[in-house]
Order: C-alpha cells, then structure tokens, then sequence
C-alpha cells in the first residue's frame, strides 16, 4: 500500500482485471470500450488511483501513443477527480458529460451496456450537478477523455474541498517528496516503529499499519455483508460475480444487486469483467 506522506493519503496499487472493457462500470457498465479503443490489449496489474485536477489531466505527458500517461514524472492510470457536470451528450453506445473543476474542461465517458437489465440501470447524472469520477485517462483521435469505472453524485460540497486538498498533497509528494516526520531520523536507520518501503513509483514512503476501510454510517446491514465478503475473499483480478455472492452470504441475487447499487455509489467497489462482477476499490 503506498502512502504519499500524510494523514489519510492512501492510494494502493490495485488489480483491475478487465483485459476488455476498461471503462465499464460506474452509472451505466459496458464491456465494449477496450475494442472500440484498444484498451483491450493492457494489463492491470499495476494499475493506481490518484487523485487529480482537470488541469492536470489536461497536461499529463504521453511519451508514446501506446504508453501510459504521466502526471508530475510518474505514470498513472486510474483517476479520481471532483467536478460540475456542465452539458451531457447521450448516445447509443454511451453518454459523454462535460466536467468543469474549476482548474479545466474534460470529456468524461460512460459506455452503456446494451445486456443490462432495466431494473439494474443506474440514474443519469444532471447538468449542473457536482460529481466525483473515477476512471481512466483515454486519447481517442488526438482528444483526450475519462473513461468512467464510477460517478457518483457528490451530496456534500465539503467532498470537493477535500478532494482538491488530496489533489495537492499527492502533487506535492511527487514534486518535493514526502514531508519529514517526528521519526523520519530513526526510519532511515531501518529502525522505528514504522519502518520504510519502496512503493510502486520507485520512491521511500513510510508504511502504515494498515486496518479496514471507514464504511458510511448510511450503508445498509446487506451492503456491509457484501463488502466485508469481497474484502475478505482471495483477492484476484476478477473480484467475485453477484451469484458467487449471493450463494456465499444466501441471499437472494436482487438484494445483493441492491447492495452493489449503494456500493458502487460510494466508490467503494467497482466492476471487472462485467457489470456484475466486482472487486474492493483500495485508494
């Protein structure tokens, strides 16, 4: 798990094992993005999330066609990002949301899964609504957009403020390094409580003493059973699929759609190989 130097600033590597359908998930699901824009041919594996402004996006550098972006020196692949939705595009395929953060415009994408039963469709964003989005940085024809895996509407504006002062802290971690600490002398003689380790970009970075992740107050008794199943199962790239879920916890499958519904609204989940496949969000 790689922290970038302060309080609450964890943003762990995670596997995304979608080797198609990189963008699915979120409001609305597809599996049809990775053909339509060669996503299909990357591992997962690696992937991080980071919390970012537009502006950032906007001027992330891609040394090559193929490769992965990088933001202050050091590749990313997925986002997180606070924004006000300023004008929506709906299409066959997909819906397009126009986000502006205040730093930036961007083009965020939502491809809809044609199979998805009405009853499991997620409600649409309005304009002028504020929204947090996680997802991936895409270039299709020389313009660059998200690809959604989440979007969730955001009901306390304090999300952004704090979402912004995150963008800073990680920022400034990249391009200053981590901040010192009150043990910071004992660590870089391999003594202290903490200890140190390398994360995923090659940089020192104290390592924390883990613990589970702060669930809301609001979520229902069945969506906690359903997170602390996929917390606790072998972690691999697939994540579990609803009826693995269903017969494990012996639910019925609209209750643990229903689960994954509210799930998915915080960010705490998101989907893999289809929209009824999910695995644990870590950030």
């Amino acid at each position: 798990m790689a922290n970038y130097g302060y309080n609450g600033g964890n943003y762990s590597t995670a596997s995304y094992g979608a080797q198609g359908g990189a963008d699915g998930g979120g409001f609305m699901g597809g599996s049809q993005q990775g053909s339509q824009e060669g996503g299909g041919s990357k591992t997962y594996g690696k992937d991080t999330v980071r919390p970012v402004t537009i502006k950032q996006i906007l001027e992330a550098q891609q040394p090559h066609p193929d490769s992965d972006f990088k933001i202050d020196g050091s590749e990313v692949t997925q986002l997180s990002f606070v924004g006000q939705i300023n004008m929506i595009s709906c299409q066959a395929t997909n819906n397009t949301f126009q986000i502006d953060d205040g730093t930036g415009v961007i083009d965020v994408k939502q491809w809809i899964d044609s199979d998805q039963l009405p009853e499991h469709a997620r409600p649409l964003p309005k304009e002028g609504e504020y929204v947090h989005v996680w997802g991936r940085l895409k270039a299709f024809n020389n313009k660059r957009h998200v690809g959604s895996h989440v979007i969730r509407p955001v009901s306390d504006f304090n999300e952004v403020s704090c979402h912004l002062l995150e963008a800073t802290a990680v920022h400034l971690y990249f391009v200053r390094g981590p901040p010192p600490g009150p043990h910071d002398g004992a660590m870089k003689d391999g003594g202290g409580a903490q200890g140190m380790f390398v994360d995923s970009y090659g940089g020192a970075a104290p390592q924390t003493n883990g613990g589970g992740k702060q669930l809301p107050a609001k979520l229902s008794a069945t969506a906690r059973k359903v997170f602390q199943l996929l917390q606790s199962s072998p972690q691999n790239n697939e994540g579990l699929h609803v009826s693995m879920i269903a017969q494990k916890l012996s639910l019925q499958g609209n209750d643990v759609f229903k689960a994954g519904d509210e799930l998915l609204a915080d960010g705490l989940i998101y989907t893999t190989v289809d929209d009824e496949t999910w695995a644990v969000l870590e950030y």
